[in-house]
């Protein structure tokens, strides 16, 4: 017997397959079935999306501890300066 390991998305690719998702909604030419099918697939990979934002939250806030105590640092970009 063998076990099929399931592994979620990249964020990354789900980003990308929302893209295209939202796209093809904005087209307008898909049938209606089709349609709210790839709207609820599009809900589904928020939703995944949203859980994995939300776990690396929870990492950077943990990594970024000073004294023992939780401690945000707001994220400054880079710039090209």
């Amino acid at each position: 017997m063998s076990k099929k390991q399931t592994t979620a998305p990249t964020f990354e690719a789900m980003l990308q397959e929302l893209t295209t998702i939202v796209q093809q909604l904005e087209q307008g030419d898909l049938p209606l079935e089709t349609s709210l099918q790839q709207f609820e697939q599009g809900i589904h990979l928020v939703r995944l999306s949203q859980q994995q934002l939300q776990a690396a939250e929870q990492k950077v806030q943990m990594l970024v501890q000073q004294q023992g105590s939780e401690q945000l640092v707001p994220f400054a970009p880079l710039t090209g300066e």
